[in-house]
């Protein structure tokens, strides 16, 4: 896809004043299909939630369209999780919000600080949700981003029970297991940011990142984001998160006060990630010999499911 990435498409949001919204050589870096990184200022978040909006109407038709009644599960203890009716739910992550924001009121050094923070994907540098997704749905392209295949998911959850940050959700009713195994499968598809990857092989930037005011975000080859993270916060006596959490995400936050009191400040629990210390989950050697094991297994289940759904998809539209 990166062959399609023009510089016109990036240098076009410069009309909206962002000469700050993308490094020098990103253009170049996604051309080649270099890894890329996002930074995020957090003390500059006024909470405003143009970024939710806009990635709502950007990836709104990346959306689950559920068929109702759902099948019913075996074993029964397999819970439906329908988020149809709650679309408008946008002060946590779920297959239809793929982006919130997090509010904490700290205390550092005497002064009290009122800090918003954009979360979403971290797009992890070595993902576990990609290495130990057992059908191969879940994947990480060269360009730094985890995606989940909607076309071949199962609903499985794997990928959330091995996120850190349990960012991946769950619709029922959608995907092949209804076609395939409608009692037996996961029973619905994992959804989760993207960071607008067809945006970004046409050259645009990610929708968050187009239409904040504040200039909050910034992307660009991952070594000039890490650069620029540290130089940022050494100049506010600040804090870096994502450069190392999971052995390394492409989504990094500078703070001016520690991430340890950010993670006690915010709401956490399901589809609201804390900001903990994260150990790299693929260092554990159980992981390890689990994603060994998996991946010739993966690749072939991720070629039959997309055949699957491919034939699947020709007797819809011969209907």
């Amino acid at each position: 896809m990166t062959e399609h990435v023009s510089r016109r498409g990036f240098l076009k949001v410069l009309g909206l004043g962002g000469a700050g919204l993308f490094l020098p050589g990103t253009v170049e870096a996604a051309q080649r299909g270099e890894e890329l990184a996002t930074l995020l200022d957090i003390s500059r978040c006024v909470g405003c939630g143009e970024c939710v909006y806009a990635c709502r109407e950007s990836n709104g038709h990346k959306y689950p369209r559920p068929e109702k009644p759902f099948p019913p599960m075996y074993p029964k203890r397999v819970k439906v999780s329908d988020w149809s009716d709650r679309q408008d739910v946008d002060d946590r992550l779920t297959p239809y919000n793929w982006l919130f924001i997090q509010n904490a009121e700290v205390e550092h050094e005497g002064e009290v600080h009122d800090l918003n923070i954009p979360r979403r994907c971290m797009h992890c540098q070595n993902p576990p949700c990609a290495n130990l997704c057992p059908w191969g749905a879940c994947s990480r392209e060269e360009n730094g981003i985890v995606r989940i295949n909607d076309d071949i998911c199962l609903g499985g959850s794997k990928c959330k029970s091995v996120c850190p940050w349990d960012i991946p959700q769950r619709q029922t009713g959608v995907g092949l297991y209804k076609k395939l195994l409608p009692r037996f499968a996961g029973n619905g598809v994992m959804y989760k940011c993207d960071r607008c990857f067809e945006r970004v092989a046409q050259g645009e930037l990610p929708a968050c990142i187009e239409v904040c005011p504040e200039g909050v975000q910034t992307i660009g080859p991952r070594d000039a984001i890490v650069k620029k993270a540290h130089e940022l916060a050494e100049s506010m006596n600040g804090f870096i998160y994502g450069e190392h959490e999971n052995g390394g995400t492409n989504t990094l936050y500078v703070s001016p006060v520690p991430f340890d009191k950010l993670d006690k400040a915010v709401e956490k629990g399901p589809g609201r990630p804390g900001l903990e210390l994260v150990p790299d989950m693929m260092n554990d050697e159980e992981n390890l010999a689990m994603a060994a094991v998996l991946a010739p297994v993966a690749g072939l289940a991720a070629g039959v499911l997309g055949l699957g759904a491919a034939l699947t998809k020709e007797d819809d539209d011969a209907e």
